[in-house]
């Protein structure tokens, strides 16, 4: 394809989908099962009109998903309703941390002895595709920062949390590929890789969110008053804290996600503590009886609030675009047993048994925990991985096997997800009556 039909293409699906936004709200299907539609059609697997080789555009592709994803991981951090606590976010905690490493551990088995894969790539491939998506997950995730339904904040905190918590299974098969330096015993990889990559990404994620939220209440409150530029800041923030907790080895996308929530959680407290003092000085005052009561003082604004929305339009077009790419890369041979048997593997006994195992013990209802078993969203964080994984040296005949394996599964991610999250979505809010969080 040309750049100018490229244009036409893109263009018109964009306008497509805002004239028929309420349209779309009220069907049974998702915008990505459109957008991967349009793919298929003018792909390979229909018209021939383009086709995208994720092989020899890795690198292109590791970047627009890499921002892709940093964008959405910002989107869900500042729209968290409750700040952190262990009690709160025990459930996604054990999501991301004990249920992924079940559910590598159970696809590393099926590539292992029914896809015929060494231990190495099948520990990969288990950390490609077990990683939740924040990016196609918007119909099960929270829609607003006052949104406190217990479901959408388990999904969207798991989904936050891991992408960040898959990283250390990547660099485990890559080291057992001979790609990366496990150390004796894997003692590098524990120590490196698990400990300080993971729990330096999280501290610096909170000090770089909770720095910028205190320094935009100050620069906006007497006798600064400046007014500054929330998108600006958001983006700033994600670069910034990115790419300082890479250049120390440590998990950007969980620094990514936690300085979203420090930022969100911080201003919350700061607007709070200020409309407490501003209680306590008008209630010491003395007011004639008589005069009138003028209006209340309007809240400052915030960063989290000022550039959601901004980062929320980017997510949507970020969507667009990949799904689009997904769609150009499939070939009518694509579609093994193999991979479809992974698929299925993967939706219909590693997810729901990795869940049952991570919430032994909770108190999360038989409902949730079916509906957080099914609704394990895959898509752009796979392929971001699979790119990851690529330009770390993937011999290329293991590169394409992956490929094909991690395309499929996101597509019939896609379309099974896709279809039932609308039907079923409803059926648990009628019956539970909106369960919210504590």
């Amino acid at each position: 394809m040309t750049n100018a039909q490229w244009f036409f293409m893109v263009g018109g699906l964009l306008l497509v989908m805002g004239l028929t936004f309420t349209v779309l709200k009220r069907s049974p299907i998702t915008a990505a099962i459109i957008y991967l539609a349009v793919g298929l059609v003018v792909g390979p697997s229909g018209l021939n009109l383009f086709h995208f080789n994720p092989l020899k555009e890795s690198a292109l592709l590791e970047a627009l998903t890499e921002v892709a994803v940093l964008i959405s991981l910002f989107s869900a951090g500042v729209k968290m309703p409750v700040p952190f606590s262990f009690v709160r976010w025990r459930t996604p905690i054990l999501l991301a941390t004990v249920s992924m490493a079940v559910t590598v551990a159970l696809v590393a088995a099926f590539a292992c002895y029914v896809l015929g894969l060494p231990l190495g790539a099948g520990v990969l491939l288990g950390a490609i595709v077990a990683p939740t998506d924040p990016v196609l997950a918007t119909d099960v995730q929270i829609r607003h920062p006052g949104d406190r339904d217990q479901l959408r904040f388990t999904l969207t905190c798991e989904a936050g949390m891991n992408d960040g918590s898959a990283f250390p299974f990547v660099m485990l098969g890559l080291g057992l590929l001979g790609l990366h330096k496990l150390g004796d015993f894997g003692l590098n990889w524990l120590l490196v890789d698990v400990l300080w990559a993971t729990l330096g990404g999280i501290v610096i994620g909170i000090a770089a969110g909770v720095a910028l939220a205190r320094l935009g209440w100050k620069l906006r409150r007497a006798p600064h008053q400046h007014e500054l530029l929330d998108d600006f800041l958001g983006l700033g923030l994600i670069g910034v804290v990115y790419g300082l907790t890479v250049m120390l080895h440590a998990w950007g996308f969980l620094a990514v996600f936690f300085a979203a929530v420090a930022l969100r959680q911080t201003e919350l407290k700061l607007a709070k503590a200020d409309q407490h003092s501003v209680d306590e000085r008008a209630s010491g005052e003395t007011v004639p009886a008589d005069t009138p009561a003028g209006p209340d003082p309007e809240p400052l604004p915030t960063v989290s609030e000022g550039s959601l929305v901004f980062k929320e339009h980017l997510e949507r077009l970020s969507e667009l675009v990949l799904i689009l790419l997904v769609g150009g890369s499939l070939f009518l041979s694509s579609w093994t047993w193999e991979a479809a048997g992974l698929a299925l593997f993967l939706f219909v006994v590693a997810r729901p048994v990795s869940v049952l195992i991570g919430l032994l013990g909770t108190h999360a209802t038989w409902r949730i925990r079916g509906l957080t078993g099914w609704f394990g969203v895959r898509g752009i964080g796979s392929l971001y991985y699979l790119m990851y994984a690529i330009q770390h040296g993937l011999p290329e005949p293991l590169a394409l096997q992956l490929i094909q394996l991690t395309l499929i599964v996101v597509t019939l991610s896609i379309l099974l997800h896709g279809i039932s999250v609308k039907p079923l979505m409803w059926r648990f809010w009628r019956r539970s009556k909106w369960i919210s969080l504590p």
